[in-house]
C-alpha cells in the first residue's frame, strides 16, 4: 500500500472513531474560485458589522499562508441534529445552540485526531480550526467532497442534510485527495422563498447583514424597526432555510452527549423566556454558545419579538 494511502486511511478511520460524520481531504492551495466571491461579498457589505471578515483576506483564501508548510486540509463534519425539540409555545434557539458550545467539543476531538496522527504517522505539524479563524469552512468541505454549497449558502450532503458543524485540521503532510461532489439543489427554491427577511438575494448568494442569525447574534446595536415582525419567534440564530430544505428530511439525531440540551431549554415557554433571570440564564447556558449574546442581548431579541 502506498504511504499516502495508508496515512489517509489512518486519519479517516480515527475521524470515524471520534464520532465525526465524515472526513474529506483536499490539497492545501489557493482557493481560486472563492476569491471573487469573497471580494464581491465584502464589497457589497453583506458582512454588515462583522468587520473581522475584512481581515486576513489572503489567509482566508490560502491555507499555506495560515499554516506554514501546510500540504493538506482535512475537513470534518459533526452532526448536531437533536433528538428532541423546544416547546411549541417558545421563542426559538437555533438547534446548534441546544447543548455545549461546539467550539469546545470539536477542539477536543481535533486535538485527539492530531495526537493520533503524530503517534501513528510521526512528526506531523498542523493547526485545528473550528470557525474561529480566517478559514472558509464550507469551501474546504465542498472541495473535499463532503457536500455541495446549497442555494442558502450552507453545505448540503445527500442522505445527511445540513445540520452539522464543519471543522478543519490543516497539516504539513501529503495525503490522497478527494474529488468534489455535484450540486443537487436542482430547480428547488424553498430556502429562498421561506426566508422572511429576503436574506438570500439570489441562488447561492446570502446578504449576511439581512440574516436573522446576524441580527440576533452578531449585531450589537438596536434591532432595525424595518425588520419588526419578520423573525418568526427566533431569539438566537435561525434554522428556517435548513428546516424547509428537502435534503434535511434525511437528518438523523446525533450521538454526541455534549450536544444534549439542558432540560429547561426544551421546556421553557414564551412567558418563561420573557421572565428569564441572570441566575436561570447562567444555569441553562453555562457552557452554551448562547453566552455570546449575554442575557442583555437575549432580552433585547425577546423584547423585539413580543
Amino acid at each position: 500500500m502506498r504511504t499516502q494511502t495508508r496515512h489517509t486511511q489512518i486519519i479517516k478511520t480515527e475521524a470515524k472513531r471520534l464520532g465525526f460524520l465524515s472526513c474529506g481531504i483536499s490539497k492545501a492551495e489557493f482557493l481560486e474560485t472563492e476569491a471573487p466571491r469573497l471580494e464581491r461579498f465584502l464589497n457589497q457589505n453583506y458582512h454588515g458589522q462583522m468587520q473581522y471578515m475584512e481581515n486576513h483576506f489572503d489567509k482566508r483564501l490560502d491555507p499555506t499562508k495560515l499554516v506554514e508548510g501546510s500540504k493538506s486540509v482535512v475537513s470534518l463534519l459533526l452532526n448536531y441534529y437533536p433528538h428532541q425539540f423546544q416547546n411549541i409555545d417558545s421563542y426559538k434557539l437555533s438547534k446548534y445552540a441546544y447543548g455545549t458550545d461546539y467550539h469546545f467539543v470539536i477542539k477536543e476531538k481535533l486535538k485527539e485526531l492530531l495526537y493520533t496522527i503524530q503517534t501513528e504517522i510521526g512528526d506531523v505539524h498542523g493547526r485545528a480550526f473550528v470557525d474561529s479563524a480566517p478559514v472558509l469552512d464550507k469551501a474546504w468541505a465542498a472541495k473535499s467532497g463532503l457536500g455541495w454549497i446549497g442555494k442558502h449558502s450552507n453545505l448540503l450532503t445527500q442522505q445527511v442534510g445540513s445540520f452539522y458543524f464543519i471543522a478543519e485540521l490543516i497539516i504539513d503532510l501529503e495525503l490522497e485527495y478527494d474529488g468534489i461532489t455535484t450540486d443537487h439543489c436542482g430547480t428547488c427554491t424553498k430556502c429562498i422563498d421561506a426566508c422572511p427577511t429576503d436574506a438570500i438575494t439570489e441562488p447561492y448568494v446570502v446578504d449576511g447583514s439581512k440574516c436573522i442569525s446576524y441580527f440576533t447574534i452578531e449585531l450589537k446595536d438596536q434591532l432595525p424597526e424595518s425588520e419588526k415582525g419578520k423573525f418568526e419567534d427566533w431569539m438566537f440564530g435561525c434554522d428556517i432555510c435548513q428546516d424547509v430544505c428537502p435534503w434535511n428530511r434525511f437528518s438523523k439525531p446525533h450521538n454526541e452527549p455534549h450536544f444534549n440540551p439542558h432540560p429547561d431549554v426544551l421546556q421553557m415557554t414564551k412567558k418563561d423566556w420573557e421572565e428569564i433571570t441572570e441566575e436561570t440564564f447562567k444555569k441553562v447556558f453555562q457552557k452554551s454558545a448562547v453566552k455570546r449574546t449575554k442575557l442583555t442581548g437575549l432580552k433585547r431579541n425577546i423584547n423585539f419579538l413580543k
